[in-house]
């Protein structure tokens, strides 16, 4: 059955009032909170409506009610208006990221930022070389066979290798290298590079075909075997806050799920531009999260998604005020990216 505005306007009075108050919620103080303008008795009969469809429920023998997972639900698709950010809150997000060195600080920066506006657990992930481009590969000599390959992605990630060569090369051959992967290279998607790479080698003149070689099977390993997916992670200790027990009573199991690489990037992972996905309670895949709500978005220069970013905070959050936050970090760490 579909609700009316005015059960909606109920549901929606319930939903903040237990996030504010994390009281059941009784239908004497939603007429005392809110202008619903209709009696407490049409309130009672709304709240038993709401109860059946299953988007409320009675806990113990309170006489208030708490939303349900399927309550949250509706209250993100239909009522929530995310709440604008005040210009106080833009200015701070802008001065705490725009003071960033690097990449690893804009992440780290990132992630505290993110933990302490919402008072939840962030999760950052650093941008994916699967998703990034080359900007410049530098050879920094170490001795006359030993090369240091230096690869710079448009996204600022940086990432180190050692070349062991063959034979000693001369210090002019090292430049003519650093010239010819950086005029095949340079400009290039990571995963459209394999093909280039083998080229370098083909076209190389006889006597420099081993050196190129070693230099080329570092490059494959720096440019495709993609190192792990790297994240930063904030604020578990808001967890202690309370409302992410699972039925026993305990934090353990999402503490071990936030300790597992793989399951933070399923959550905060793969997301389409502009799109904020939130997952409530049930909706989470994994079972050590069935208590908690996870609002992620990707983050990126423009149009392009490099990473991703998100809070995990109980069932019971502001999700107005957390999708707002979430969309507006991630907005200006894409700024930041496309400036660099």
């Amino acid at each position: 059955m579909s609700l009316d505005d005015r059960k909606l306007d109920v549901l929606r009075a319930i939903v903040e009032d237990y996030v504010e108050t994390q009281e059941p919620v009784g239908s004497k103080s939603l007429v005392e909170r809110h202008q619903l303008g209709v009696s407490p008795a049409t309130v009672r009969n709304d709240m038993a409506v709401l109860e059946e469809e299953g988007y409320i429920r009675q806990p113990h023998t309170s006489a208030g009610r708490v939303p349900t997972d399927a309550g949250y639900r509706l209250f993100v698709d239909r009522l929530s208006k995310v709440k604008p950010l005040t210009p106080a809150e833009r200015r701070a997000i802008e001065r705490f990221l725009i003071g960033a060195v690097d990449l690893d600080d804009v992440v780290h920066r990132t992630v505290r930022l993110l933990a302490q506006l919402t008072r939840q657990v962030a999760v950052v992930q650093y941008p994916s070389l699967a998703r990034s481009s080359v900007r410049h590969l530098e050879l920094v000599p170490i001795s006359t066979t030993r090369l240091m390959l230096v690869m710079i992605a448009d996204t600022g990630r940086v990432e180190q290798r050692l070349v062991e060569l063959p034979g000693p090369v001369p210090a002019d051959d090292v430049t003519d290298l650093r010239r010819r992967v950086n005029e095949k290279l340079a400009g290039q998607r990571l995963a459209d590079t394999p093909p280039l790479v083998q080229g370098l080698v083909d076209e190389c003149a006889p006597g420099q075909r081993a050196t190129m070689a070693c230099l080329a099977s570092v490059l494959l390993e720096t440019l495709v075997e993609r190192s792990e997916e790297r994240l930063a992670l904030a604020g578990t200790a808001n967890l202690t806050r309370g409302g992410v027990l699972d039925f026993q009573g305990t934090l353990r199991p999402v503490l071990e799920a936030l300790e597992e690489e793989v399951i933070l990037l399923k959550l905060i992972g793969d997301l389409e531009p502009s799109k904020t996905r939130v997952r409530i309670g049930d909706e989470n895949q994994i079972d050590n999260l069935r208590s908690a709500s996870v609002v992620s978005t990707g983050y990126g220069p423009g149009a392009t998604i490099v990473g991703g970013l998100g809070v995990l905070g109980p069932t019971r959050m502001d999700y107005p005020g957390t999708i707002a936050t979430v969309r507006a970090v991630a907005r200006y760490v894409g700024d930041l990216l496309a400036q660099n």
